[in-house]
């Protein structure tokens, strides 16, 4: 068992008749109010995500553990997201859990590394670029086709798996039809907050609820890609900034030429990136449009 606090017993217990009696429990994640483990069985692993209910935030992070089912629910009624994806989720002395199958895959920044050196300028490589951007646009655009923004996409919460496909996870943050919610968006990521939220953030007061669109996932994804592959973010700014600077940059629409940070040149890639950097958000290509032009 991995060190720190054990998950809720309320997960553990339905799990074991889902995966069998765990075998091995890993704390992966503690912080900003939240925890996830890895509860491996006999039948499989699943991440349990739970609120910590010492944080000093804890009503808004079980809220948001909450927000997340409702939206699995509704995006596996539509569709957008696989049946098998969801385990269960309920109610503990400490707030809420919620718990998902779990995908044996890397985050982008790493399964990228090799892109973003010289050596990376070979068949093989390009071909594991596209496939990776291909299978996450063909993801997002069953969201899409059903009225969602996954709305927080980023580098963390894509996962590369071992066949150089796209995994998307984290669904807390999505904005549906029909939205009630008990947390409002006021963006995610700072790095690839779309200029449009990013200006709806610079000027709607704190905690009024911004409804993200599919667009918005698009230069999201364009952020990511550009990032993780040239190891620059497409908007220069000083880490030191606050983040209602750097929102103010984003805001302004302008991006690095990718030309000038690429570690290798790859026209078609690139061209589909910058295309997804439209500062307009009508300019940019649907996910649909992006699934045969990568």
């Amino acid at each position: 068992m991995g060190q720190g606090p054990p998950p809720p017993t309320e997960a553990v217990a339905l799990l074991a008749g889902h995966t069998g009696t765990p075998g091995a429990i890993q704390l992966l994640s503690d912080r900003r109010g939240s925890r996830v483990w890895k509860v491996q069985g006999p039948g499989g692993a699943v991440a349990v995500k739970a609120n910590d209910p010492d944080g000093d935030n804890a009503h808004e992070k079980a809220a948001e553990m909450a927000q997340e089912d409702d939206h699995l629910l509704r995006l596996t009624a539509a569709g957008a997201v696989s049946p098998d994806y969801r385990v269960g989720a309920g109610p503990w002395e400490g707030g809420r859990w919620l718990a998902v199958n779990w995908i044996d895959g890397v985050p982008l920044w790493q399964a990228l590394a090799l892109a973003r050196e010289p050596e990376g300028d070979r068949a093989t490589v390009r071909s594991w670029l596209t496939g990776i951007a291909r299978s996450w646009t063909e993801r997002l655009a069953r969201m899409h086709a059903a009225g969602w923004a996954h709305a927080d996409v980023q580098p963390t919460n894509t996962l590369v798996t071992s066949d150089g496909r796209a995994a998307v996870i984290d669904y807390a943050l999505a904005c549906g039809p029909g939205d009630r919610r008990a947390v409002p968006y006021r963006g995610a990521l700072t790095h690839t907050t779309a200029p449009e939220i990013a200006t709806a953030i610079l000027s709607t007061p704190a905690g009024i609820h911004i409804q993200a669109h599919p667009a918005a996932d698009i230069w999201s994804l364009g952020a990511s890609l550009f990032w993780c592959w040239t190891g620059h973010r497409p908007v220069p700014y000083d880490e030191t900034t606050d983040r209602l600077e750097k929102l103010a940059a984003i805001a302004k629409g302008t991006t690095t030429a990718l030309r000038d940070v690429r570690p290798w040149l790859f026209p078609a890639f690139e061209d589909a990136i910058t295309a997804c950097l439209a500062a307009d958000p009508s300019d940019r290509p649907t996910a649909e449009e992006l699934t045969t032009a990568w």
